[in-house]
């Protein structure tokens, strides 16, 4: 680990990390890599906002040289962060902190769709439709409780908050409640749709669960390796009783942290 001379180190124009090496304890008694250890840290450390938007990171060769490991190490772990959107790159400056990479911590006070959650904390929310299709499944049919020939809208989803992909989302919904979901535009919050129909959501059951990403969610994702993620199960129901819609959401899981609000 460095000593006390990493204190002098300038890490380039701007404000700058607040004593950075020190931060930071690298393990080697682990079979964790040196670079992941770095990666998580650092995340960690931007998460919390000790790491504030707009702190300059030392370029990487000097961080390497004060953490006494490799370039190609830290080169590595500001590379996942460079993709993950925590950090851009100035070049010889070094990496600036981008601003907005606080973990999300939304409440569960309430029902409530990603649009709307989004634009609580603050975030511009967008969707890109993956796939969206009609389906007759019976054994989809016996979990909302209607005919063998029952159609559903199956849609898969990346949900996006400030154009930084949180989640991939994979939904079904009943037709026969809803038919207008069939045509209608999609890109935007479903739940606005389907109150619109007369067929609002008025309550759910929720599980939120530890869960590993496949390749295809860490590419959507950016992860070079799977990463834990939180897997959130939703059934919702109108109204009637009726239930209108069952979603699996895979959202990534260093930067969501669930809220609850419990009281006696």
């Amino acid at each position: 680990m460095p000593d006390g001379k990493t204190e002098s180190i300038h890490w380039g124009r701007g404000p700058a990390a607040p004593s950075l090496p020190s931060l930071v304890q690298l393990r080697q008694d682990t079979a964790k890599p040196l670079y992941q250890q770095l990666e998580e840290q650092l995340r960690a450390l931007i998460e919390d906002g000790t790491l504030a938007a707009g702190i300059t990171l030392p370029a990487e060769r000097a961080f390497a040289e004060a953490m006494g490991v490799s370039r190609t190490t830290v080169q590595r772990c500001y590379d996942t962060l460079r993709r993950q959107r925590y950090l851009s790159a100035h070049g010889r400056l070094g990496y600036i902190v981008e601003a907005g990479r606080a973990r999300l911590s939304p409440g569960m006070d309430r029902l409530k769709g990603f649009t709307e959650e989004m634009r609580e904390i603050g975030r511009v929310p967008s969707s890109e439709i993956l796939e969206r299709i009609v389906v007759r499944d019976p054994a989809l049919a016996e979990l909302f409780g209607r005919p063998r020939q029952a159609e559903f809208l199956r849609l898969v989803r990346i949900r996006k908050g400030d154009g930084i992909p949180l989640s991939r989302e994979v939904a079904w919904y009943d037709l026969t409640a809803a038919p207008l979901l069939a045509e209608a535009d999609l890109s935007g919050s479903v739940y606005a749709l389907l109150g619109e129909a007369g067929a609002g959501l008025v309550r759910c059951q929720q599980t939120i669960e530890a869960a590993m990403p496949d390749a295809e969610a860490c590419a959507v994702f950016g992860f070079p390796e799977p990463r834990p993620c939180l897997l959130i199960k939703r059934r919702s129901y109108a109204r009637d009783d009726r239930m209108i819609e069952y979603v699996e959401g895979l959202f990534r899981g260093d930067a969501y942290a669930y809220r609850l609000d419990l009281r006696v």
